[in-house]
C-alpha cells in the first residue's frame, strides 16, 4: 500500500523511494510546503536518512541551494529522522537550537540526503547531528537539540 504522504503512511512501495515513508504536512499552507515532500527511512535505532527532491525555488541567485534552504531541510530532517527511529510523538516536538556549518555549494536537481543520529536522548530532550549530503558529497553539517513534546496533564 502506498503512503498518502502523511507523516505516518505506510512506506511507499513504487518508484525511486520504494521502501521509504513519505512525510508531507498534512495541513495546507504551511512552511513545509516551500520545502517538499520528503523520504525518510531508519538506518539503525539511532541513525536516520531522510531524502529530499532539490527544486528551482530551492536556489539562490548564485543558482546554488539557498542556506536557507538548507536550514529548513536541517530543521525538518531532524524531526524526520526522529520519527523513522520510532519516536513518533517527536511530530511535536520543538527545536531548541540547531547550527549549521556550510560545507559546498549544492545544486538543484540532486536529491538530498540527511544522515540523522541520535547522541544522547534525556528525559525531555534529544541531542542530534548530521550530515547532508548531495552525490555524495557532503553539503552541509548540523548539530541540534530537539525537546520533546509536552505530556498531558
Amino acid at each position: 500500500m502506498a503512503s498518502d504522504g502523511v507523516a505516518g503512511g505506510q512506506p511507499l512501495t513504487e518508484g525511486k523511494w520504494a521502501g521509504w515513508a513519505a512525510w508531507s504536512d498534512p495541513h495546507p499552507d504551511t512552511f513545509l510546503q516551500a520545502i517538499g515532500r520528503g523520504y525518510m527511512r531508519a538506518e539503525t535505532a539511532t541513525k536516520a536518512l531522510v531524502g529530499l527532491e532539490t527544486r528551482s525555488s530551492h536556489r539562490n541567485r548564485l543558482d546554488t541551494l539557498h542556506g536557507g534552504f538548507l536550514a529548513a531541510f536541517a530543521d525538518h530532517a531532524y524531526f524526520g529522522g526522529l520519527w523513522a527511529m520510532g519516536h513518533k510523538g517527536q511530530i511535536n516536538g520543538v527545536t531548541i537550537d540547531l547550527t549549521m556549518q556550510y560545507l559546498g555549494s549544492g545544486k538543484v536537481g540532486p536529491d538530498l540526503f540527511a544522515e540523522v543520529e541520535v547522541l544522547r536522548e534525556t528525559g525531555r530532550l534529544f541531542f542530534l547531528r548530521m550530515l547532508i549530503i548531495q552525490d555524495g558529497q557532503p553539503v552541509a553539517a548540523s548539530t541540534a537539540t530537539v525537546r520533546k513534546p509536552s505530556l498531558p496533564r
